[in-house]
């Protein structure tokens, strides 16, 4: 089963290219692919999947899906 993870952007232009973003997920911090996306800025939600933003997510609603996260019983998500 694969899972996709809202994301919380910190920072743009990471990477040897400069074409990537470094995200969080409670509080731990992964350098990300944006090649899917356009228009991406500090402070939005992405949909990460294995690596890649996906999309942008609503930033209401990505609070809303962490916050059912985290009230489930799991060890915590390995961002990938």
């Amino acid at each position: 089963m694969c899972l996709a993870l809202p994301v919380k952007v910190v920072e743009i232009g990471v990477g040897a290219a400069g074409d990537g973003a470094l995200v969080e997920l409670g509080g731990i911090k992964k350098e990300i692919s944006l090649a899917l996306l356009d228009d991406v800025k500090v402070g939005d939600y992405v949909i990460l999947h294995v690596g890649y933003a996906l999309s942008k997510l609503d930033a209401d609603e990505a609070e809303r899906t962490l916050a059912l996260f985290s009230q489930l019983d799991l060890p915590a998500p390995v961002v990938s």
